[in-house]
């Protein structure tokens, strides 16, 4: 190199070599895929489609609805699973088509014999975590009822003078505030007597039916009798179900009763409305009129819902047969309980009004 004013300039020498990565770089690139993808998930939990209880849900869930079961779990044969309200809505369908009811996994036959509860799966369930529909705060779902009943805050909620007539209806935690800010209280008799008419016209009902009931039971004539409807269908070419009991006797005549679906539907079980209707049939010639009351309740060991209905019906040598009366029954799901049992189980109250 050229000697400027007498001094050597020292050589820079060029280096070949790429700028060397931080550490924490070379750490990062030196960890395995699983471990730094577990590094980017900063809580340590799994994507949502990997997370333990999604995949229990696809593993419990009932092979009809799809749904997490909220009760009782029934196995066909094969293990499948089914919730109790598809379990006993396969079974209604069936007696309705006249077939043997399947499993929709593997087809096998079904029963209320070859099924069985799966116990560890409802124990299973009731542990799995579910979202409160109010605050959506997870819990488990043995103690989710409780929570949205009697704990969450932001459980709806009315007024507590909603007897006078507030229609108001929110959260828990903004009830105190409204009351006190409610104008309910503060209007006139005049005002609240409205409402007050709509409360004591539905007591009224639910009193004269129970004082019915009463007086019902103190006539002299008075029978009973456990029954029971047996399934049987018609010889037409599209055959239809219907139910009826062997004679019994009561108030010393024979009896018997017969019961239909949806009025004699053609095809009832397309439906999700479905209703049982039930006729009584004297079956006892008879000389002069019968005047009778009669309510029908559910049978012993049964667990059927039905409400309290008195019917009043007088018999005669021109009219031996009542018309057709629905079963008061609280929800159509327990008509399903009664299609998909072997038998209707009944007990019918009669009560003979004297002359």
């Amino acid at each position: 190199m050229a000697d400027l004013g007498g001094e050597e300039l020292p050589q820079i020498e060029e280096s070949s070599e790429q700028p060397s990565t931080s550490r924490e770089e070379d750490v990062e690139i030196a960890e395995p895929v699983k471990k730094r993808a577990k590094k980017e998930y900063g809580d340590g939990k799994r994507p949502e489609e990997d997370r333990l209880e999604r995949r229990l849900n696809g593993i419990l869930c009932c092979t009809v609805c799809l749904d997490l079961p909220k009760s009782a779990v029934y196995q066909c044969t094969n293990g499948h699973l089914m919730c109790a309200g598809c379990f006993t809505h396969l079974l209604a369908d069936a007696r309705l088509k006249d077939e043997q009811a399947s499993c929709p996994g593997c087809r096998t036959d079904i029963s209320r014999g070859n099924c069985s509860r799966n116990l560890a799966v409802e124990k299973a369930v009731s542990e799995l975590p579910a979202n409160c529909q109010y605050c959506s705060c997870q819990y488990p779902r043995s103690k989710l009822e409780k929570h949205e009943t009697e704990e969450c805050q932001d459980r709806l909620t009315n007024c507590k003078y909603r007897r006078i007539g507030c229609q108001w209806r929110g959260p828990f935690h903004e009830h105190k505030e409204h009351e006190q800010d409610c104008c309910h209280p503060k209007k006139s008799g005049a005002d609240i007597t409205e409402a007050l008419d709509v409360i004591d016209l539905k007591h009224k009902e639910e009193l004269e039916l129970f004082n019915h009931i009463f007086n019902l039971l103190s006539f002299e004539k008075i029978g009973f009798a456990d029954i029971q409807l047996r399934p049987y269908r018609t010889d037409e070419f599209i055959t239809r179900l219907y139910y009826e009991s062997p004679r019994f006797t009561v108030l010393n005549q024979t009896w018997v009763v017969k019961a239909r679906i949806n009025n004699n539907d053609r095809e009832p079980n397309l439906t999700v409305h479905r209703q049982i209707s039930y006729q009584i049939i004297l079956k006892s010639k008879v000389n002069t009129s019968i005047d009778m009351n009669f309510l029908v309740m559910k049978g012993p060991y049964d667990d059927v819902k039905l409400e309290a209905a008195v019917k009043r019906f007088q018999f005669s040598s021109d009219s031996l047969e009542t018309d057709y009366y629905d079963f008061p029954l609280v929800t159509a799901a327990e008509c399903n309980k009664l299609l998909a049992a072997r038998n209707i189980n009944l007990r019918i109250f009669m009560f003979q009004v004297q002359k």
